[in-house]
């Protein structure tokens, strides 16, 4: 089970009602054919050796005891294959019949678990033969081994994060779902063996239902209906297999379509998730636990793992993010203008990206405090590196939005510092670059005083974490909108605003679409004899995409550079071979250690994603780490090796 990935699979076999050797051979195909395809958890629906809809039929010791001789039969026909799987059988103990979920391995009934909550209402009448299960240690029941019967936890003995747990149907849709405390006592995975009729809109919630309970949960969750085979004489079943994974639908069925649906779960980041979250700490141990040994085998993982994890790919679902979080920006630095009260804000803009989405969360801003926008200071400071494209844009932007415009040539003042410090204006060195920098920070820091502003800070999280920023220059100011935002998502927001201008204001709509189409530069070094932009920062640092990507799982998951890589390498099929993302990769751990102690006095600014760098909220980490373990990982899958 490489870097915590395995295969799971939901499957709806065809049936028939109460022909249990009929319906053990297509449990077993379905098993074997799952085996095949490196499956290593396959749930089945309720009372599938059966039938769900046998109605009084269950009360037939003849049916009864034909599904434990299947059952027995399921086993030992799949006992040489590595798979763990759940089926749904009807179990007699103590003269009390139970809906159960069966957990096979190897031969072995390792397991029995009934059902908590046992509808009966609606169309369903099950109360009229079977009991709830309600008592709190489990039971022995029929079978050589003396299989368990009870509320149970199975654990992989080769790979412990390979644990599940069961609950029948209606238990997820009660309030106390068996689930929930199965989670907290450390299943990793809930399966769930259904039999949820279909009606019109059922679909939609059973979806939600599912997906909100993996959250919930923090957990994988296998959800197997009933489908084609069982009684239609009065309900309908589509087989709407479900499988999730913390609030995330991996797999679906498509309704009235039997089959087994697959889907590469991640179990370590499942781990990851609830190694942050003190709420799934549990003192109280009531499930026992049963073993089983087999050892999950490293699959390719057929995942999608989007290239983007910041940013959504739905169209709808991206304009509707960057509205909110443009205004999360705007609220956080509303709050601050007002708590501090400051009606002027100072805001250095040399027409790239970050500087625009900062321009443009400040008007928002002093439009929620309903102050003038000729209270915004919009600065341009050209230099040596400064081009006509990004002049004239800083300009077109400061007008569209109304804000007080100041022009600060700078390039004479820092001449004049080369020669306080001894520095050759030819030598275009790290102190040629930062000068200007921290000349142009000085600036904007005047100029706040003089008017009693705000300096409102430009730098980007995806600057952050490589540490592309000056020290004591761009990297500092007195609050930083975009200080939890990724470069990939900046370029949206301000696509999304130029989209949003274009009828209003089609001027301000080209001038922004211009800045999205400008390549990304700290315009630090001249420019080339045709004027355009020499220094580009992905030529430096590397593509923001992949150091996007490599954030988010870093820090989102705490995962390993190798499986980093491993991710990224499916991720950029086809648009960077393995050398590339390796390389990058190298260079986001190198800079992401020894830049830290930039992040450890950053200026104060909004969250508004799962992933922040904040001193003060997310990342406390010692500005002397050293990187070595993470490097030494990585260079276990080194491709030129």
């Amino acid at each position: 089970m490489k870097d915590g990935f395995l295969r799971v699979g939901a499957a709806t076999p065809e049936i028939r009602v109460a022909d249990c050797d009929y319906n053990s051979d297509a449990i077993i195909e379905c098993v074997k054919e799952a085996a095949a395809n490196d499956c290593s958890l396959l749930v089945f629906p309720e009372l599938c050796v059966t039938g769900y809809t046998a109605g009084d039929l269950f009360l037939s010791d003849t049916l009864i005891r034909a599904a434990k001789t299947a059952l027995f039969k399921i086993a030992d026909a799949t006992k040489d294959l590595d798979i763990a799987f759940v089926v749904g059988v009807p179990v007699r103990q103590n003269n009390k019949l139970y809906n159960c979920g069966a957990a096979i391995c190897r031969g072995r009934v390792m397991g029995l678990t009934p059902k908590t909550f046992i509808p009966n209402y609606s169309e369903f009448y099950e109360l009229r033969h079977f009991v709830p299960f309600d008592e709190q240690y489990p039971d022995v029941v029929y079978g050589e081994d003396e299989t368990l019967l009870g509320r149970l936890i199975y654990e992989n003995m080769v790979c412990p994060r390979f644990s599940f747990a069961t609950e029948i149907c209606e238990d997820l849709w009660a309030t106390e779902s068996p689930s929930l405390s199965y989670a907290v006592e450390g299943a990793n995975i809930i399966c769930n063996l259904s039999a949820s009729d279909e009606i019109i809109g059922k679909a939609e919630f059973r979806r939600d239902l599912v997906k909100m309970q993996s959250a919930k949960c923090c957990c994988v969750y296998i959800y197997t209906d009933c489908g084609f085979g069982e009684s239609t004489q009065d309900l309908v079943f589509s087989g709407h297999n479900i499988i999730a994974e913390n609030g995330k639908i991996l797999a679906e069925s498509n309704l009235f379509d039997n089959g087994i649906i697959y889907a590469d779960v991640d179990l370590q980041r499942i781990a990851s998730e609830r190694g942050k979250m003190n709420t799934f700490k549990s003192e109280t141990r009531d499930s026992v636990r049963e073993v089983f040994d087999f050892t999950p085998p490293d699959i390719e993982i057929k995942r999608y793992i989007s290239k983007s994890p910041f940013v959504p790919e739905e169209k709808a679902e991206l304009d509707g993010r960057c509205a909110k979080i443009i205004k999360m920006q705007a609220a956080g630095l509303y709050t601050r203008l007002k708590s501090c009260h400051i009606d002027h804000a100072v805001v250095g803009l040399s027409g790239g990206l970050d500087s625009t989405l900062a321009l443009i969360v400040t008007a928002k801003a002093f439009e929620m405090a309903g102050l003038p926008s000729e209270n915004i200071v919009s600065v341009t400071m050209p230099c040596f590196g400064t081009t006509d494209r990004t002049y004239n844009n800083a300009v077109g932007l400061a007008k569209a939005y109304k804000t007080d415009f100041m022009e600060v040539n700078i390039k004479e003042s820092v001449i004049r510092h080369f020669k306080d410090i001894g520095h050759s204006e030819d030598d275009h060195d790290v102190t040629y670059e930062n000068s200007q920098a921290r000349e142009r920070t000085q600036v904007l820091m005047d100029i706040a005083n003089q008017i009693g502003g705000l300096v409102v800070g430009t730098g980007d999280l995806s600057e952050l974490a490589l540490g592309w920023a000056t020290y004591n220059g761009d990297h500092m100011s007195m609050y930083g909108v975009n200080g939890s935002v990724p470069k990939t998502l900046v370029r949206h927001l301000v696509s999304h605003e130029s989209y949003a201008v274009k009828e209003s204001d089609p001027e301000l709509s080209r001038v922004l679409a211009d800045i999205v189409a400008t390549p990304v530069s700290p315009e630090l070094l001249p420019p080339t004899e045709d004027g355009t932009i020499s220094q580009k920062t992905e030529d430096i640092v590397g593509p923001y995409e992949l150091h996007d990507f490599f954030l988010y799982y870093f820090m989102r998951f705490g995962f390993a550079p190798s499986k980093i890589f491993r991710l990224a390498k499916i991720a950029f099929a086809g648009d960077y071979d393995d050398v590339t993302i390796y390389k990058w990769l190298k260079t986001f751990v190198r800079r992401f250690f020894n830049q830290q102690f930039k992040r450890s006095c950053l200026p104060d600014g909004p969250k508004v994603g799962t992933v922040a760098l904040s001193p003060r909220g997310d990342w406390r980490m010692p500005s002397d780490a050293s990187s070595a373990v993470w490097m030494a990982d990585l260079e276990t899958v080194n491709p030129e090796k």
